[in-house]
């Protein structure tokens, strides 16, 4: 059963001019969530007031939500478009986690 579905996740697009459905939703709502923690994760990162870094974030915040659905929308398989939603919100939560616990 999961041997199927890796399957069908692993092959790519017949027609490379339709993006499909599955891509098009991962990419709008995988790269507002890895824009959304991307950006988090630049206010706590930058050494400024925590207003002044969430106005600089809330600035670039678009920017990252165009790169990351077009990124993520550019992807050849459904397991490609899934591991670029995946892998940077998986590394943006955890250090957003080790952040949050030092404060």
């Amino acid at each position: 059963m999961i041997k199927k579905i890796y399957q069908i996740l692993k092959t790519p697009e017949t027609n490379g001019k339709q993006i499909g459905i599955f891509r098009i939703f991962s990419s709008i709502f995988g790269g507002l969530l890895v824009a959304y923690l991307g950006m988090t994760l630049v206010a706590f990162l930058i050494p400024l007031e925590v207003k002044e870094s969430a106005i600089i974030s809330i600035m670039f915040n678009t920017f990252a939500y165009a790169g990351a659905i077009t990124w993520i929308a550019l992807a050849s398989s459904k397991l490609e478009a899934l591991k670029r939603v995946l892998i940077p919100t998986t590394i943006f939560t955890i250090a957003l986690y080790f952040f949050i616990k030092e404060f």
